[in-house]
């Protein structure tokens, strides 16, 4: 079993710590290879800002199934809430999950081949009828959507993170805002 540990962060027992306490993690970040982490490492720390506990692995479709297809199975039993798969190329990781667990399923293309992620977006996006996994954009925006998406699915039953997301979403606002206020400064000063 390979795993992959945000580093930093104190992981035992099922339990990493957020927020200087320990918590049962809630999303599952799964991902076909280490040198994800990288891009991945996007979604935990936007999972952080929302105090949401996480864990992180590195499991493969192709080269650990039997390990990918005990992860989904045990997810639930294990308390996770949402599970977020990245991988690139072939990117079956996510698809494998959404078939072996009743959890929401986030995918997140990776651009590891030569097509830049195209490939990846193509086969996460793609699942049969049935087998659903919500797909994110390629690399680091989808893997930080990624995690607000998994904020916003636990935030219909967890007031706190609702709370967070709504606060995340004024601050979006208010930077637009204030870039707008730059740029409209910067046109005035222009005639």
């Amino acid at each position: 079993m390979q795993k992959r540990r945000r580093q930093g962060s104190a992981k035992e027992n099922g339990k990493v710590a957020t927020g200087g306490k320990k918590h049962a993690a809630l999303v599952g970040i799964v991902m076909g290879s280490d040198t994800d982490y990288p891009t991945m490492s996007e979604a935990g720390k936007t999972l952080e800002k929302f105090g949401i506990a996480y864990e992180m692995e590195v499991l493969s479709a192709h080269r650990t199934p039997a390990r990918a297809h005990e992860y989904a199975t045990t997810a639930l039993s294990r308390g996770l809430k949402v599970v977020i798969a990245a991988a690139g190329a072939a990117a079956h990781l996510a698809g494998v999950m959404a078939a072996n667990t009743t959890l929401p399923v986030i995918g997140v293309p990776m651009a590891t081949s030569t097509l830049n992620g195209l490939d990846a977006l193509l086969a996460t996006v793609q699942m049969p009828g049935g087998i659903p996994v919500a797909t994110m954009a390629i690399d680091k925006a989808g893997a930080a959507n990624a995690a607000i998406f998994a904020a916003e699915i636990l935030g219909l039953s967890d007031p706190e993170i609702a709370r967070k997301l709504v606060e995340h979403k004024e601050a979006l606002a208010r930077a637009v805002a204030e870039k707008n206020a730059r740029l409209q400064k910067q046109l005035s000063e222009q005639k």
